[in-house]
């Protein structure tokens, strides 16, 4: 009876094990595998053109006068990436960053406001496993960071703005704290409604989707992650980089944002020590403060970058 039990108790066991590694695989693929669509470039400039209809005679010149560029670098890891270039024979440079699942194009309306508006040149890549940029997983900003730093020595003028959105916000404040290509003469970084670190996002999104606590899928798919990706979720974290940053930011943030919680950027805010401003965007949801407020944003950023 004993010997029955025990077989029936590893058996149950095992089970348990194979079904949770499944569920953590799962998660992971729902979470890091890349667009499917991700190189499909003319619809996502379709959707840029119905969301900012002003972009469209922007690109439009730009490709007139063959100064949108397609430019690609292999990366110290071997990887192959990309990123829209645009010059404007300025010595001021914005780095562009996209957010989760979205690529360069998406947010060409933030290029448009730097080069048009402000007088940037304009770098705006793919991030790994974005766009035409290879990876096979995506990285949630951690090792995009590196990336980042990459781009920013290659096109790097006296001045330069890095930001970013979403993912990219993530990854600006995360590379806010990296030890910065030398010459840089001067340096702001935006980050536009940014979560706090991977665990506090993912956790969020257990909880709003499937109405699921942490544990114990967050600590077993974590585990999965370190593993297999050589990063953990709590190690990609935003605000331990904005605790140690020393350069001006600029926190956006939409308060009806559910998808990244409004409450993370008070608390991205009050980890920076010196050298920042914040902007609450009435009633934007994710992603949105610009195209709910593009005056007010454009002159959020006009105020921010002229504080020296």
């Amino acid at each position: 009876m004993k010997k029955r039990l025990c077989w029936k108790i590893g058996i149950i066991l095992v089970t348990v094990i194979i079904v949770l590694i499944g569920i953590n695989f799962s998660m992971l693929c729902y979470s890091l595998s890349p667009d499917t669509n991700r190189t499909d470039t003319a619809a996502h400039y379709q959707l840029l053109f119905e969301t900012y209809p002003e972009t469209r005679p922007w690109v439009d010149s730009l490709r007139q006068a063959e100064a949108l560029r397609d430019t690609f670098v292999t990366m110290p890891t071997g990887e192959r990436h990309h990123a829209l270039y645009v010059r404007k024979g300025s010595n001021k440079t914005a780095v562009i960053l996209h957010g989760w699942r979205d690529c360069s194009i998406d947010f060409l309306f933030l290029a448009r406001l730097y080069e048009r508006e402000l007088g940037y040149n304009i770098v705006a890549p793919d991030l790994h496993a974005h766009g035409l940029s290879e990876g096979d997983m995506i990285q949630m900003g951690w090792f995009d960071r590196k990336d980042v730093l990459c781009w920013l020595s290659i096109f790097q003028t006296d001045t330069m703005v890095v930001h970013g959105v979403s993912m990219g916000a993530a990854t600006t404040m995360m590379t806010s704290a990296e030890q910065l290509p030398e010459g840089i003469r001067d340096i702001h970084f935006v980050e536009d409604c940014g979560y706090t670190d991977v665990w506090d996002e993912f956790t969020s999104e257990m909880k709003n989707r499937f109405g699921l606590p942490p544990f114990p899928l967050m600590y077993t798919s974590d585990l999965l992650c370190k593993l297999c990706l050589g990063w953990s979720f709590d190690e990609a974290s935003a605000i331990d980089a904005v605790q140690r940053s020393p350069h001006p930011m600029l926190f956006i943030h939409g308060s009806s944002d559910t998808f990244v919680p409004t409450e993370m950027v008070y608390r991205l805010y009050d980890a920076k020590a010196a050298k920042k401003a914040l902007w609450i965007a009435d009633d934007a949801k994710h992603a949105e403060s610009y195209l709910t407020h593009k005056d007010e944003y454009l002159q959020q950023l006009k105020d921010f970058l002229a504080d020296k």
